[in-house]
């Protein structure tokens, strides 16, 4: 049986076929407006004649070479105009580190410029005894590094300043190594006309884009003082300290009573960004005291359909992998000093933009988890709080946070119209 379709067709070229033969008037194959009838020349493809059958296999075949080549052009095109994309950010986050030195110079920008191509040189992992010592030797030249190359360009600004270029200066590395990252799988493509480089890269692109925004915006975020996602944990626990007192490197710690239980609260200096030698400090109150628990609140990356600020409870020592977390470990297992984690989840890249109002929002909610776990606690002993992050625009105490908190609400007011303009360049 005959498809509806398959009978249209069947009936349509018989019906013009007999126009064709009984028409007597001479009539040009082209000529469509004065008669009102199909050229008949297209109708040579429908019948499948020799010269219609010819012509389609040439058309396919013309397809089949030409349409790789034709999907790589299109592709180098838009992946070019986003390697440009993030080049002009990388730009940006160097302009925004020069402002803040003060110094508008041709020379501090070169020096600026070179310094975003910063690399740290993993250490040697053959032989595994001592790696932590040794990435914990390079994690403190790092640091030294980058407080030496600040003075050098802004040598005439306070600590607060200088502390805040140093941590722009980090983030703006990170954008400029996305940027060339890019722009090297770019090249690629173009060297080797290679489509299958073009499409991974194009479907990782939407991603990669994202980072490199989050990146740009952590350099923003650093160089003006505000808070960012990261900066939950110092946050909840300057909201439980009167008066934080420097206990080690870049590390404040308030001693206090509360529920019963004798607590050491601890996080890193601020409101300059600082990550502080949390191990130095546990170290220290071990010493002169008995733990019974240690718990450790810290931002944690979410799955995509989690809620931004939602809290979740578990134990380990919350805290991003490094020398430093297996230093504390070392310090703490040996004693079996039992760890309790409060994560706040928060998204890859809104760990490192300003503070969005939902992880603000869960600060209540991770104080309740605390009060809970300090009283679920049956060994004796004092109990150490860690407010595990970055302290950018956090303070050292709870007075501080009334100031945070008007910061947070500029910023969300700031993003809600960053995403209304969006919202109409996109109608």
């Amino acid at each position: 049986m005959l498809s509806i379709n398959t009978f249209y067709i069947y009936y349509y070229k018989k019906v013009i076929k007999q126009r064709i033969l009984h028409t007597t008037t001479l009539i040009h194959p082209f000529d469509c407006e004065s008669t009102g009838q199909t050229p008949s020349v297209i109708f040579m493809f429908m019948d499948g004649g020799p010269l219609g059958t010819f012509l389609w296999f040439l058309i396919f075949m013309v397809f089949i070479f030409l349409y790789p080549k034709l999907m790589l052009s299109q592709l180098i095109m838009k992946l070019e105009q986003s390697a440009l994309k993030m080049e002009a950010l990388s730009v940006k986050a160097r302009m925004l580190i020069r402002k803040k030195t003060g110094n508008k110079s041709k020379e501090i920008d070169a020096k600026i410029k070179d310094f975003q191509d910063f690399i740290a040189i993993e250490p040697s992992s053959l032989d595994p005894f001592g790696i932590v010592r040794k990435i914990d030797q390079l994690t403190r030249n790092v640091e030294s590094r980058f407080t030496e190359f600040v003075k050098e360009i802004a040598g005439k600004k306070s600590k607060t300043d200088m502390q805040r270029i140093n941590y722009g200066l980090r983030a703006a590395i990170g954008v400029n190594t996305i940027a060339k990252i890019v722009r090297h799988y770019v090249e690629m493509a173009k060297k080797y006309k290679n489509l299958q480089i073009a499409l991974i890269l194009q479907m990782q692109l939407p991603m990669i884009e994202k980072i490199a925004q989050s990146e740009f915006k952590g350099t923003e975020a650093f160089i003006n003082g505000w808070p960012v996602g990261d900066s939950i944990g110092p946050m909840v626990a300057a909201s439980m300290m009167s008066k934080g007192k420097e206990i080690a490197e870049d590390v404040v710690c308030d001693e206090t009573t509360a529920y019963g239980r004798k607590l050491f609260i601890l996080k890193a200096s601020g409101p300059e960004p600082h990550l502080g030698r949390i191990d130095e400090a546990i170290e220290k109150i071990i010493k002169r005291n008995r733990v019974a628990k240690v718990i450790t609140i810290d931002a944690a990356g979410k799955l995509e359909g989690e809620k931004t600020g939602s809290v979740a409870e578990g134990v380990g020592f919350a805290m991003g992998g490094g020398a430093e977390r297996e230093i504390i470990e070392n310090i703490l297992l040996p004693k079996k000093i039992p760890l309790d984690s409060i994560v706040v989840k928060v998204g890859q890249e809104e760990a490192i933009i300003p503070m969005k109002m939902e992880i603000k929002n869960a600060l209540p909610k991770v104080v309740e988890a605390i009060k809970n776990s300090i009283k679920r606690t049956k060994r004796k002993g004092a109990i150490i709080v860690v407010g595990v992050g970055n302290s950018c625009g956090i303070g050292n105490d709870k007075k501080s946070l009334k100031e945070v908190e008007k910061t947070i609400k500029m910023l969300e007011k700031r993003r809600k119209k960053e995403e209304m303009k969006k919202k109409r360049k996109w109608f």
